[in-house]
């Protein structure tokens, strides 16, 4: 699985003008299955993600995960995550798992982060979303589960 996070001290998530998901300092993670991933996979991430340690301490030094300073966390479905742009000018997706197992790891990938103690709160798979957040730092990291 792939996932872009980005800290956040507020983050939105709107589908046909009404909010869905909504958070205030955390994480807005967005998230892709790939094509061979499996359950093992979405625990691992997720269990990464709430360890990562990308948030200030009391010295200014990024040292605290998002459960040592209990954040939220706001995920998002992303297949555009697994672009292909190694040949032409148009993307291929190719590599993304398909639709129904990408939203049943989707969803393992939300039920192991809420189990690790964050709050979640999410987007809706395959909607077409408006994602607004003020990014903090700003502070981006990418993730891949076969990196």
């Amino acid at each position: 699985m792939r996932a872009l996070v980005q800290r956040v001290r507020h983050a939105c998530v709107s589908v046909d003008d009404a909010v869905v998901g909504e958070i205030g300092p955390g994480l807005l993670i967005l998230v892709c299955a790939m094509a061979g991933d499996q359950e093992d996979d979405a625990a691992h991430l997720a269990a990464r993600i709430a360890r990562l340690r990308i948030f200030r301490d009391d010295a200014g030094k990024m040292n605290r995960s998002l459960t040592d300073m209990q954040g939220a966390a706001l995920v998002v479905s992303q297949f555009t995550l697994a672009a292909d742009t190694s040949r032409g000018n148009r993307p291929g997706f190719s590599a993304a798992a398909p639709p129904e197992m990408g939203r049943h790891l989707y969803e393992v990938f939300l039920t192991r982060l809420a189990a690790l103690g964050i709050p979640v709160q999410n987007g809706i798979f395959g909607a077409d979303m408006a994602v607004s957040l003020l990014n903090d730092g700003p502070v981006t990291i990418w993730l891949d589960t076969r990196a």
